[in-house]
């Protein structure tokens, strides 16, 4: 079936350090990715920032704390906030992580991979399914990065993200560094990982920046994407077409025309990676916005 794709352009997180410059003006962004949390059952200025850019450009709202992976019962007052974010924003996306990060009641507010196994496939696509019907919409799940695996998994991640994707009836963030990253830490080849991945089914991108410890990588979002990562990017825009791609960069922030000048960057390779026919089609989306 696949998922409704809207594409979005090129766009940057709404971070506290840049709600001045959103506010005063307009910044040369196609679109902006808020983190749920820091928007839910709360008023004040981080609401009214994100409802004067919600004005100006599409949002897409990326969660951290759904832990859709977990064995404890989903959290209904989490979903009945984030539902209420979602109707008074009406984001283009809403999007959580592929992982768990919680237990007992409890949040240790990480994203914790999952066994790449048959009973969690079941146990997660049953709970997207719960979280579509409670927000009546699909989402995106995101795959995080990881640094251990375990002896339990019968699947690849790639298989396993994807055979999600089908079962839940939900689409995937695609987060090319985290592909990366995880290649590196585990011994795979990423590009074996892009060519598993439904085309019907991908319908966000994120790029970031990591840092190399030598014996592994660690998912920092402090840095510019690298080289590696800009060659992976190449490739899924030639294998998945015109998707909405976000930068991600949450820690050592820089000023907002450095996150603008990567989108940017971005967008120079995703046009000269494909065709004039889709390139046109873009620029009709994004007029249309």
């Amino acid at each position: 079936m696949g998922i409704r794709r809207t594409y979005l352009g090129h766009g940057v997180g709404l971070r506290p350090k840049h709600y001045g410059r959103f506010l005063e003006s307009r910044p040369r962004v196609d679109w902006v990715e808020a983190i749920s949390e820091n928007f839910m059952g709360i008023g004040g200025r981080p609401l009214a920032v994100l409802e004067k850019v919600r004005r100006d450009v599409p949002v897409a709202l990326h969660g951290v704390s759904l832990s859709i992976g977990s064995s404890d019962p989903l959290n209904a007052e989490y979903l009945a906030q984030l539902l209420e974010l979602v109707n008074r924003i009406e984001p283009a996306v809403v999007s959580d992580h592929l992982c768990w990060g919680s237990h007992g009641g409890r949040y240790v507010h990480d994203l914790w991979p999952l066994p790449f196994t048959e009973e969690a496939l079941e146990h997660v696509a049953g709970r997207v399914k719960q979280v579509q019907d409670r927000l009546g919409r699909q989402i995106l799940l995101e795959n995080v990065s990881s640094y251990l695996t375990y002896a339990e998994s019968t699947l690849s991640e790639w298989d396993f993200l994807a055979e999600i994707a089908q079962r839940a009836d939900c689409g995937i963030l695609l987060d090319i560094n985290n592909v990366f990253v995880s290649s590196k830490n585990h011994g795979f080849d990423p590009f074996e990982y892009l060519s598993a991945i439904p085309v019907d089914r991908v319908g966000q991108y994120h790029l970031a920046g990591h840092s190399d410890f030598g014996e592994y990588l660690l998912d920092t979002h402090d840095a510019a994407v690298c080289d590696e990562v800009w060659g992976l990017y190449r490739e899924a825009v030639r294998r998945f077409g015109l998707v909405s791609t976000l930068i991600e960069w949450d820690e050592k922030i820089p000023e907002l025309e450095v996150l603008v000048a990567e989108s940017r960057k971005a967008r120079t390779m995703e046009m000269s990676s494909l065709s004039w026919p889709t390139i046109q089609a873009a620029q009709r989306a994004l007029a249309l916005q």
